[in-house]
């Protein structure tokens, strides 16, 4: 906004024109974002913009077979974009505190922001569950957006606590080949053009494996990002998927968290051919316990 330029017309002429430089000025922002971000699977992000639509397939998985109180979701618009409609996915780790991937909530970096809210605990994208009035978003302090993401992780605490059940962070993630689960959101059509994404209302699934760093891009994967492989063809996260959870069975069988959804594992190849990336949440928990202890 541009105050006290000037008195009388030329003044509210040049704030006029000054205003309208600085929305065209976001205006090709949000084009130049969306078009880096949708050339590659949003570039090494997984968020996207929602169309209506629905399939049964994150891309080629499958409707959730059972309820995943952990599952949640982070609704988003583009402002600049006649408030088009997004999401993110998170995770329930804690009554009041959910995880995410940092460039979720990046407003520098993504063109869509949170609406405000979480909904917790439903297989809707819109609908069921409990919703929560967002309260504090905290991003890792070592967050750097790039190909691919480092640090990509983000904790938002929720404006009061939920009755859902929380998921155990796994102390450790699997050796490469352990069994794992991807939920989502996400499209389900493999596409590059943003416009042509499906998003589906049903929460979808995905099994897949822990994958060697070898079989991603070379210097994707470390000790802090997980690559991740389908077991089955041209089947992966995808646009919209971004920040929710991998999970494995743990010893009592039950489900724990290892990653949250960053981005391709590969990105020269669309998102259902490639693997994909994932922020290791285990090793992250001391800033974790930190964060959440610190400012509950």
């Amino acid at each position: 906004m541009v105050h006290d330029l000037a008195d009388g017309d030329a003044g509210r002429d040049r704030s006029e024109v000054l205003q309208r430089r600085k929305s065209m000025s976001k205006v090709d922002s949000v084009r130049r974002n969306l078009v880096r971000a949708a050339s590659v699977a949003l570039v090494g992000a997984f968020c996207a913009i929602a169309v209506p639509g629905s399939a049964d397939a994150v891309v080629n998985g499958k409707n959730s077979t059972e309820r995943y109180e952990f599952m949640a979701s982070i609704p988003e618009i583009v402002p600049e974009l006649n408030n088009a409609k997004g999401v993110c996915g998170a995770v329930l780790i804690h009554p009041r505190w959910v995880v995410t991937a940092a460039h979720c909530v990046d407003p520098g970096r993504n063109p869509a922001v949170p609406e405000g809210t979480v909904r917790i605990g439903s297989q809707r994208r819109t609908s069921g569950g409990t919703v929560r009035t967002i309260d504090r978003m905290v991003r890792h302090p070592g967050y750097q957006p790039g190909e691919p993401n480092k640090n990509d992780i983000a904790l938002v605490r929720l404006d009061r606590p939920v009755s859902e059940q929380p998921i155990r962070v796994a102390d450790r993630p699997g050796r490469p080949g352990t069994p794992t689960r991807l939920l989502g959101f996400g499209t389900t059509v493999d596409t590059a053009d943003i416009t042509k994404a499906v998003f589906p209302e049903r929460l979808q699934q995905l099994d897949t494996r822990r994958g060697a760093e070898s079989e991603c891009s070379p210097g994707y994967a470390d000790s802090t990002r997980l690559c991740t492989v389908s077991r089955k063809r041209d089947a992966m996260a995808c646009m919209g998927d971004s920040g929710g959870p991998q999970v494995q069975r743990g010893k009592s069988g039950r489900w724990e968290l290892i990653g949250v959804t960053s981005g391709p594992g590969d990105n020269d190849v669309p998102c259902a051919n490639g693997p994909g990336l994932y922020t290791s949440v285990p090793a992250y928990a001391d800033w974790i316990h930190r964060t959440i202890h610190g400012r509950n």
